[in-house]
């Protein structure tokens, strides 16, 4: 076993002073109480992180309002907010392996492949939007005002920084998703306090390090480590806060929508996801079965998009599941430090047994657990599981697991295939694996779900927008579509 040696820096960083960054100054919580960390594949104690009181979250906004309102920042031009975003995204280049072990220890996903997908991809993403920066435009119309035929106007649309944006991210990747909240803010001028998930805030409060190190503002970036139910809460309610956005499960979300509907405080969220892998007879079968292994195990499952139910043509179904079923079982499971692992961990004791109460209810139900079906430790490891023999209306084909968990069901034709991959409350992505361009532009515009991919699936681009249908959520990450959540539009009229 090859485990990885850690840097100096991060082993520094984990054993640093708990200390959170609200404005300019590094700081514990106001009433002094921590939380600990755990390493999940270990299940040991890594570091412990200020619990933020929601008089903490109060000044972080109180932070972020004055550099919006008040501090240099206001007055920053589109080059400026460029040339910074592209000094932050150098910042984290230099850092990619402290940043890729710090993800590891925290999350429990591999480092070599935080090093080479979240980090790179978070870089990738804040060079994209710095160009967005210079190209964020108004217009001018011609208007006619029919109340005033005899005068002349001069109108025109402004679009402007939608303000102080209160940002919660999940657990399952961190930096990534940290980083798609930050950089459309800092590319229109807004301010951001951002609240990391409770078990993962180690590349959060790196992330500040840089940010100040880049040269931005005091204010305009703050993390606050602590609780959902109390830091996450109070940066919900609070009425400074212009703009919520939210990554995480659709029951969270669905009450920040109604409190930010209270306010009318703008809001995105992007939430959970069931997604449809389908193979038609037509596929090239051994890519499609490793694909779609991929799309339901890579990250241990954890990811809002994985390709956790398949369906497979009837005649290739037995082929099909019984490779991935290999594939599974010749996977490697052990710490992300290991670079010749092929999963790690689950993020935590209770999501290991919320992925393990699953299975049993598969087992329960008489459906056929075809490999994996196992936990053990130490460390939250569950065995990459395969189920068939389910019903379509099984709590296992309908909710969102978040592990390594994929069921299995055929289907007769392409008419079967959409009705199932549309019966579900989600539509966060979807995938096709065909070689039958005119059967795969038919079903793409049937299928209802905010990414359709063919012949792969979960691969992201910073230009391509990214969100869901129904339960998935409200609104787009990445693509145009950032800038356009986070800025208003601004009519005016100059009567000439």
């Amino acid at each position: 076993m090859a485990i990885a040696t850690l840097l100096p820096a991060t082993t520094a960083f984990i054993q640093r002073a708990p200390r959170m960054l609200i404005g300019a100054e590094w700081v514990e919580a106001a009433d002094g109480q921590t939380m600990p960390l755990h390493n999940p594949a270990t299940g040991e104690q890594l570091c412990v992180v200020p619990r933020a009181t929601v008089d903490d979250v109060d000044r972080a906004v109180l932070a972020a309002r004055q550099a919006f309102d008040d501090s240099p920042w206001s007055r920053t031009r589109p080059r400026e907010r460029q040339n910074l975003l592209w000094k932050l995204a150098d910042l984290m280049q230099r850092d990619a392996e402290l940043l890729a072990q710090l993800e590891c220890l925290n999350n429990g996903k591999s480092a070599a492949v935080a090093q080479a997908m979240d980090v790179q991809l978070a870089i990738d993403f804040l060079r994209y939007m710095a160009g967005w920066a210079t190209k964020i435009e108004g217009s001018s119309v011609e208007v006619s005002v029919p109340l005033m035929p005899d005068q002349q106007f001069h109108s025109f649309i402004r679009r402007e920084a939608v303000g102080v944006v209160g940002a919660i991210v999940a657990w399952n990747f961190p930096l990534l998703l940290a980083c798609w909240k930050l950089g459309p803010a800092l590319a229109t001028g807004c301010t951001v306090v951002l609240k990391p998930a409770d078990e993962t805030p180690l590349t959060a409060l790196k992330l500040a390090e840089l940010v100040q190190e880049a040269g931005y503002p005091d204010g305009v970036f703050n993390v606050v480590t602590g609780t959902g139910i109390t830091a996450g809460a109070a940066l919900t309610h609070n009425p400074r806060v212009d703009k919520l956005t939210f990554t995480g499960s659709t029951a969270v979300g669905k009450e920040i929508g109604k409190i930010a509907m209270d306010s009318m405080t703008r809001v995105t969220l992007e939430l959970g996801g069931k997604s449809p892998t389908i193979v038609m007879a037509d596929a090239d079968l051994g890519s499609a079965a490793a694909g779609a292994a991929s799309a339901i195990f890579f990250n241990q499952g954890q990811v809002c998009c994985a390709g956790s139910r398949l369906y497979v043509q009837r005649k290739h179904f037995d082929n099909v599941v019984a490779d991935i079923a290999g594939i599974a079982n010749a996977m490697k499971l052990g710490s992300g430090l290991d670079a010749s692992v092929d999963m790690g961990p689950l993020i935590s004791a209770r999501q290991q047994e919320r992925v393990w109460r699953y299975i049993e209810m598969g087992r329960d139900s008489g459906a056929t657990i075809a490999c994996g079906g196992e936990r053990f430790g130490p460390g939250y490891f569950v065995k990459p599981t395969v189920i068939v023999d389910i019903d379509q209306q099984h709590s296992l084909v309908q909710e969102e697991i978040f592990g390594p968990v994929l069921v299995a069901i055929p289907f007769d034709d392409e008419a079967d295939a959409l009705r199932l991959a549309n019966d579900s409350p989600y539509g966060l992505g979807a995938s096709i694996w065909s070689n039958d361009l005119a059967a795969v532009h038919r079903m793409i515009p049937r299928i209802k779900s905010g990414s359709v991919w063919v012949n792969c699936h979960s691969a992201l681009d910073p230009a391509l927008p990214f969100g869901g249908y129904k339960m998935s959520g409200v609104g787009r990450e990445m693509g145009y579509a950032a800038i356009e959540h986070y800025t208003e539009l601004k009519s005016v009229l100059i009567k000439l």
